[in-house]
């Protein structure tokens, strides 16, 4: 038997005593560390007992922290960046602690200039949207930086009721708010109109944008009297990286990889050798055309593994001449290999019954470029210049090869387009500072070009490869130029009385925009006079790489396309404002009066077509904005406002092109577009980096701009470009936020309904057996909802944080329903792209010494994109073709993932 010694019971009873004991001496201190000007919760911040650092907590994504301490009284050291330290005292026992921090200041003759940059966080994004007289989103750098997005079209489809179209590598370029197509909204940088590389139209690719040079990104959905009027959908505004109040410097450098080209080769061809001009730009209209006149540099293939795609990046912000002159400096380049493929479904069945199918192999290398520069100066007594430059230089090389049953295409493309703006802003108080003068002088530039875009054809019979004898090969050179001077100008001036303040304000601007669109297109033939049969040229025989082909062109190249015209645009507007705040109401309204005069002029006219013409017309556009606070974190807005859509600068001009199956033409008795639009909106702020809003909105659009069928003189009919009617664009949305200690909650839904009725054609088996045709055509009114609208949008992100061990993540969902993609001119013939789920991720991780890694990676899921016929009569019965919910399919894509790595560096 084991033998115990008699002090054991004694030890036991004092271990079972000092036990008893422990949660007598020790407690919980809980509490939140906010912001002492803006009450934003400070994630990330340091909370320690005082005497034993090491019993201490890090504040989560709430701001929150819970610290064991003894059971008397003592005290905290409260530490975030950028702030003052704070010791708080606590008294004895549990206790729940609410910790202001000031920002650490310094006074500058008049000005006191605090610290950290408040402006690009959470919670100046939900004051923003809070205590705006419209209804506006708002996303911060800080929810951007955390994103998986890299550029500010994937971070804009994150918000509520925006929907993308995606170009053909599958990321997002043109944003789509509220089912109103990209053409209904506009794009702005800090505040300014900017213009765009589209040959044809003002809308404006997201995707050169990178996103981590904005400060926050707001999407405007009702507009305001001072705001330009030609937005129903809406406006999109990039806040770029303003001056900091503290140094600022920052730097990341990343590498990553397509998954498509994990598994196949990326092919690739000299963009270098591309020569920039076409012949006859070089030589002159009438120069006579050889084939020795172009080069063939740019026509050989390689094919290999591709590189490591890379992305870089950095920027640098600090206040000199004792804090006068703010420079925020800020650059990002990215140069990215991507792959994709495309499977399009014909309507027609081979002999063995199967479908035919083109297989498409997309090879693309994207190079974007961003330099941002910022200047601001403060002058004594309330005045202020600022001068802001940016320059966006996007371009891709891409190869895509298609490969059908009896014939391949092959079409080398090298696009390039850059942005450039340049803004001088002056801000001048008076009068105690309830006088106000605002003034800016804009100028942009926008340049698109697309030289030597080669597609070569070939026939395969037998598994022998020739070229086209018809049309071996085109070659085109297009490149477009916009150019807008503006000026803005605004006064304002605040009354108050009691409780009640007054804001009148008054303002104008005018702009000039200058516009020229260039198209050549030459047609060869193979042609190799050594052979007995000059025409057949045999792969593998005659040539092996697409540089040895011998070719002969036509003498002349097609100069009469109308892509080749000029087009002008001069606004100028002026607006009356005026703002009351009374107690718990707010009420704002306005008139905007906005005149355009809109020409062009048609470099070479056919058929008659007149070589110039013009538009022009005045709106009144008034807008009401009504809201009441509910309570003190609630309020309840309501808005109207009219606004207006233009033509494009392509669809007035009297352009008329010849296709297969159509004759299609401009119209230059087209008229604008004009909408009301209504938002109801409740929103909530719980805290202030929290929110839930749910809003209802309708639009009427009256003349809304859409292709339909139009008969002609004679037996002609035209798609054109035509006014219908009314449209009705009306639904809802669901916002919410909400950040608990170590995870947060995002979430977004909006159902979107419209309808537009558009002239379609029908075409009918023909009752009369003598006539020389077996079909007639008629044709009749469809009704439809608008292009490119989706019915559901769903995006959900959930943020983990461990603040203790600097641990950052974020996984995103989002789902697009389907949506019209394309208008067709049959009935029941659109195209519609089925509904589309994307799952993205992102993870970083906190090292000493201002350091840090991450990860992000995109379409996780490698969904693919479905373009489909709904179901319908013509072909319901037809056997042997791809299915989707009894429609047709047309087309399946598919982009691979996306995966980046890499480090940051942060200055602390």
């Amino acid at each position: 038997m084991r033998h115990i010694s008699p002090r054991t019971p004694a030890a036991l009873a004092a271990a079972a005593l000092l036990l008893a004991h422990l949660p007598l001496t020790a407690a919980t201190v809980r509490g939140i560390v906010q912001d002492a000007a803006t009450g934003e919760a400070l994630v990330g911040a340091t909370v320690a007992l005082k005497g034993d650092p090491a019993r201490g907590a890090v504040c989560g994504l709430n701001g929150r922290f819970a610290v064991s301490a003894p059971l008397s009284a003592g005290a905290l050291v409260v530490r975030y960046m950028g702030y003052r330290a704070k010791e708080v005292a606590f008294e004895g026992g549990s206790a729940e602690l609410a910790v202001s921090l000031e920002p650490e200041s310094r006074d500058v003759g008049e000005v006191v200039v605090y610290g950290d940059n408040a402006r690009n966080t959470e919670v100046s994004a939900r004051s923003i949207e809070k205590n705006a007289i419209n209804v506006i989103n708002v996303m911060s750098a800080k929810a951007i930086e955390l994103s998986p997005d890299v550029t500010v079209a994937s971070a804009i489809q994150r918000m509520s009721g925006v929907t993308m179209e995606r170009n053909s590598s599958g990321d997002g370029q043109y944003a789509i708010l509220r089912g109103m197509d990209k053409r209904f909204s506009y794009t702005l940088v800090n505040g300014v109109k900017i213009p765009s590389p589209d040959n044809k139209n003002r809308f404006v690719p997201l995707d050169i944008f990178p996103a981590e040079l904005l400060d926050r990104l707001e999407v405007t959905k009702a507009l305001t009297a001072d705001m330009e009027a030609d937005g129903i959908g809406g406006a999109v505004n990039m806040v770029m990286k303003d001056a900091p109040s503290q140094r600022l410097l920052t730097a990341h450098l990343s590498g990553g990889a397509n998954s498509q080209l994990l598994s196949r080769s990326y092919r690739s061809f000299d963009a270098g050798a591309i020569n920039r001009a076409s012949p006859n730009e070089k030589y002159g209209l009438s120069y006579p055309i050889r084939a020795k006149d172009f080069t063939t540099g740019n026509l050989r293939l390689s094919a290999g593994n591709a590189a490591p795609s890379v992305a870089g990046g950095v920027a640098w912000g600090d206040r000199v001449f004792r804090d006068r002159l703010g420079v925020m400096l800020a650059g990002s380049y990215a140069n990215e290999y991507r792959g994709s493929t495309s499977d399009m479904y014909g309507n027609a069945t081979l002999a063995d019954g199967q479908q035919q199918i083109t297989k498409r192999y997309f090879s693309t290398r994207q190079t974007r470029l961003g330099a941002h520069a910022k200047l601001d100066y403060r002058l004594p007594k309330g005045h202020k210049l600022m001068w802001y430059n940016a320059y966006m230089d996007f371009s891709s090389a891409q190869v895509r090869d298609a490969q059908a049953f009896d014939t391949q295409t092959l079409r080398l493309r090298w696009n390039h387009q850059t942005i450039f703006s340049s803004t001088l802003k002056g801000m001048h108080c008076f009068a105690d500072e309830k006088l106000r003068f605002d003034w800016s002088l804009a100028y942009g530039a926008a340049f698109n070009e697309t030289p030597d875009n080669v597609q070569i054809n070939e026939h395969v019979i037998n598994q022998i490869v020739t070229i086209d004898q018809n049309t071996g090969a085109t070659r085109r050179w297009e490149h477009n130029a916009d150019k807008d001077k503006v000026g803005y100008a605004s006064w304002q001036y605040s009354i108050a009385a009691g409780e009640a303040t007054l804001l009148l304000a008054a303002g104008g601007m005018y702009r000039d925009k200058v516009r020229d669109s260039y198209f050549n297109e030459y047609t060869f033939k193979p042609y190799d006079e050594s052979l007995a049969n000059p025409r057949e040229l045999i792969k593998g025989v005659h040539w092996s790489n697409f540089d040895e082909i011998c070719f002969e062109v036509n003498a002349h190249g097609n100069l009469s396309d109308p892509l080749n015209y000029d087009a002008t645009e001069r606004v100028s507007a002026g607006y009356l404002l005026g703002n009351l705040t009374a107690g718990k109401w707010r009420l704002a309204a306005g008139l905007h009066v906005e005149h355009t005069s809109q020409g062009y002029f048609l470099k070479f006219p056919v058929d008659g077509a007149q070589s110039e013409g013009s538009q022009r017309y005045a709106d009144y556009l008034p807008d009401v904005h009504v809201s009441r606070q509910l309570h003190k974190n609630a309020k309840l807005r309501f808005s109207y406002v009219k606004a207006i859509n233009r033509p494009s600068f392509f669809e007035i001009v009297p352009y008329s092109m010849i296709h297969e199956e159509y004759k299609e033409r401009g119209n230059p008795e087209l008229k604008h577009t004009v909408a009301d639009n209504f938002d109801l909106r409740y929103e909530y702020f719980p805290r202030p980096s929290e929110q839930l809003m749910l809003g209802l909105f309708y639009k009427k659009i009256d003349d809304p701009i859409e292709f339909g069928m139009m008969s002609g003189f004679g037996q002609d009919t035209y798609y054109m470009p035509m006014n219908f009617g009314s449209a009705h664009n009306y639904g809802f949305e669901v916002d919410a936020m909400k950040y608990f200690s170590w995870f947060g909650l995002k979430a977004n839904y909006t159902f979107t309904g419209s309808n537009i009725t558009t002239v379609k054609m029908r075409v009918l088996p023909n009752p009369d057996p003598s006539a020389e045709t077996n079909y007639i055509t008629e044709y009749v009114n469809q009704a439809r909802p608008l292009f490119g609208q989706a019915k559901h949008v769903v995006n959900v992100s959930l943020l983990v944080k461990e603040a203790k061990y600097g641990w950052d993540g974020q996984l995103a969902f989002s789902y697009t329903g389907d949506r019209l993609c394309i208008v067709s001119r049959y009935l029941n013939e659109d195209r519609w792209q089925a509904g589309y789920i994307r799952l993205d991720a992102s993870l970083e991780k906190q090292l000493r010494f201002g350091l840090a890694i991450f990860a992000k990676a995109t379409n996780l899921l490698n969904t693919q994109m479905l373009q489909y016929v709904k179901a319908n009569e013509s072909s319901k019965n037809v056997a042997g073709l791809e299915r989707y919910r009894g429609g047709i399919v047309e087309r399946k894509e598919r982009y691979g993932q996306v995966f980046f790595a890499g480090i940051k560096y942060k200055l602390q």
